[in-house]
């Protein structure tokens, strides 16, 4: 199976500064081999923000194994930079991260209220459960997703990196297929852009660079209230 990814990320228009991460880098490639890709969403200010998630990015993109391990790994690092600067005390991210084989199998792990969703024959399956007070809310039927739209509490995330010496980490496995189309994403994106919209836009542009730039162009477009970030892969046959 070979793979075509494209990754990409953007201020928005409200923030003054990029807290996301990702990887692979902005910009798209192929490849046959395994593919690595992830997101992160840092918080704790500005410059907390920023750390934790670059620093969250380069430790699971540097360690092996499976993705929970890569994820306990950049939780620990994250937590290591925060104590050898005060100043920094109380940062974390969020985490979503896949490991991609060319034999089909993902492997995600996947920590606080960024997105992972597969588009497969027309459907849209976000594969993630957001650790956010309202993702949870309306998991529980207490929330509908128009009440959650303007929540006061909509960026309360539950779960995140960075912030005790363990942290849960959530797995999923799957198996793709020839004409799958994976999507990872802060919620930079899913909070301003509905899921049916989202698959709009990933059926209508082949190009996984142009469905990425069609995404952050599409949040932009609805506000750009948060930094905006997602990486796409295509998965085909040789």
């Amino acid at each position: 199976m070979r793979f075509r990814w494209a990754a990409r990320t953007h201020t928005g228009r409200v923030r003054g500064n990029n807290e996301d991460a990702l990887w692979p880098r902005p910009g798209s490639g192929e490849t046959n081999e395994i593919l690595l890709v992830a997101v992160a969403d840092g918080m704790g200010g500005a410059a907390g923000g920023e750390i934790a998630s670059k620093t969250a990015i380069d430790t699971a993109s540097a360690v092996g194994g499976s993705a929970a391990i890569r994820v306990q790994a950049a939780n620990l690092a994250v937590l290591d930079e925060a104590s050898r600067r005060p100043r920094l005390t109380g940062m974390g991210t969020t985490l979503t991260l896949a490991i991609i084989d060319p034999n089909g199998t993902v492997d995600i792990g996947h920590v606080g209220d960024s997105r992972a969703y597969l588009r497969r024959d027309g459907d849209l399956r976000k594969v993630t459960s957001d650790h956010s007070y309202i993702g949870e809310m309306m998991a529980a039927g207490r929330l509908t997703p128009e009440e959650a739209k303007n929540h006061p509490y909509r960026s309360v995330v539950t779960r995140a990196v960075g912030l005790e010496s363990s942290v849960e980490v959530d797995t999923t496995e799957l198996e793709l297929q020839a004409g799958d189309r994976l999507l990872l994403c802060s919620d930079g994106l899913s909070s301003m852009v509905d899921d049916g919209a989202i698959a709009e836009i990933l059926d209508g542009r082949d190009d996984p660079a142009e469905a990425a730039r069609a995404l952050v162009e599409a949040a932009n477009a609805a506000g750009g209230d948060d930094n905006i970030t997602v990486v796409i892969v295509d998965a085909d046959d040789e």
